[in-house]
């Protein structure tokens, strides 16, 4: 079963009135930072936040009557499952989803939220799969697969068609990549469209399989990842032999690379975005000499990431970056040492957070004392500044944040 360019162009034709038409604008800071000119493409901006309404409206649009009486299942790790919710809500067709017991809370409460049926079950979306086949059985629904569909494909690839309308020029399309359904259908329009294009697709390290499906070796995957949208550990038959064809390169990025990534998207775009819409970003800046010049397409492909997740994020992007620290300084246990300390950090436009004075559960001698201060600063540069003053000042200084 073949997928074409023409698919592509019939599935936006039928969707056009009823999802977004997503900006794609060039980024001026992520250009400088990354040394290629980058363009943004904001698909995170759907209704439900996440580029899968395209590929869930052209399958739903695609029902038979009876299909649509019958109603649908869908397993999905949250985006999947929240596009077809709400367009089939819209439609007026009944929808069951099956989730992995692991999928983030707010998939889970958004899928709901749209009428649809939801059942958490299993590990990943394996398992999800094999018991939403059985439930499709037992209560003859139609089920809609995330990724190995005709339909789901075409929709996908309608990114491609809106992406090269804004920017002919763009030489190089950075892909999420999962199950293959995205790439599959941006992939056969693009190169439809202007062959030269490459598409590149990204994947977790934790979450390789269609690398490994195509170098013919065993699939082995991790058991989580930030980018739980792309975290799929069998391939599609439709997708794999598209990938294999039309797909110039797959580059793998880790889950620290994608923190970083979706920290840079918020700081510098002002737009959140989940993991798995982040991973082409995060390919970018590991792999900075491969896109440096060239005209670089990037899919943000969603932006339902949990809020504890995405604190946890922005709290350890500023550690990293020096911008929130731990500091241990032994101290003299005699009035005002505190307040000298203090009276430094002040000096030294460090902003005081936290402050733990531990007296008794320390092997220090008597009349000396630890004081630990979680601190804001400017960054690493102003981190040496203030730590050297201290040391200046007589102070031992031992920086805690990687205990």
């Amino acid at each position: 079963m073949t997928i074409t360019l023409h698919d592509i162009r019939s599935a936006a034709e039928q969707i056009k009135n009823n999802i977004v038409h997503t900006p794609c604008v060039p980024s001026k800071i992520l250009s400088e930072i990354t040394g290629a000119q980058v363009f943004l493409k904001f698909e995170n901006l759907q209704f439900t936040a996440s580029f899968k309404e395209r590929g869930a409206l052209v399958k739903l649009l695609s029902l038979t009557p009876a299909q649509r009486k019958s109603g649908v299942i869908a397993m999905s790790a949250g985006n999947h499952a929240q596009a077809i919710a709400y367009h089939a809500q819209r439609l007026g067709i009944s929808a069951v989803i099956v989730m992995p017991r692991f999928t983030p809370n707010i998939k889970v409460e958004h899928t709901r939220a749209f009428g649809a049926e939801v059942i958490l079950y299993g590990e990943g979306l394996t398992e999800a799969s094999e018991f939403a086949m059985h439930l499709a059985g037992k209560r003859q629904l139609v089920i809609v697969h995330p990724y190995d569909d005709k339909k789901i494909i075409a929709g996908q690839g309608t990114i491609a068609l809106e992406m090269l309308a804004a920017f002919p020029d763009l030489e190089i399309l950075l892909v999420p990549l999962g199950g293959g359904g995205l790439i599959s259908g941006v992939a056969v329009a693009a190169k439809g469209m202007r062959p030269a294009v490459e598409i590149v697709g990204v994947q977790t390290k934790r979450f390789p399989a269609m690398l490994q499906a195509l170098q013919g070796v065993a699939i082995e995957c991790g058991s989580s990842t930030i980018a739980e949208g792309i975290a799929v550990k069998e391939p599609g038959q439709l997708t794999l032999p598209i990938v294999r064809d039309c797909v110039d390169e797959i580059l793998q990025v880790d889950e620290g690379e994608v923190e970083e990534a979706v920290l840079l998207l918020l700081e510098v775009e002002k737009t959140v975005v989940e993991g798995a819409g982040a991973v082409g970003l995060a390919a970018m800046m590991s792999n900075r000499d491969r896109f440096a010049g060239r005209k670089v397409g990037l899919i943000l492909s969603g932006g339902n990431i949990d809020m504890l997740i995405l604190s946890s994020i922005i709290q350890r992007g500023l550690v990293r970056s020096g911008r929130l620290v731990r500091l241990n300084v032994e101290v003299r246990d005699v009035p005002g040492a505190l307040a000298e300390i203090t009276r430094l950090l002040g000096a030294g436009d460090t902003n005081i957070i936290e402050v733990k004075h531990q007296r008794a559960f320390t092997n220090l001698p008597l009349q000396s004392a630890e004081v630990e201060f979680v601190l804001q600063t400017r960054g690493l540069e102003h981190l040496k500044q203030v730590i050297g003053e201290l040391s200046l000042a007589g102070y031992k200084v031992r920086l805690l944040n990687k205990d």
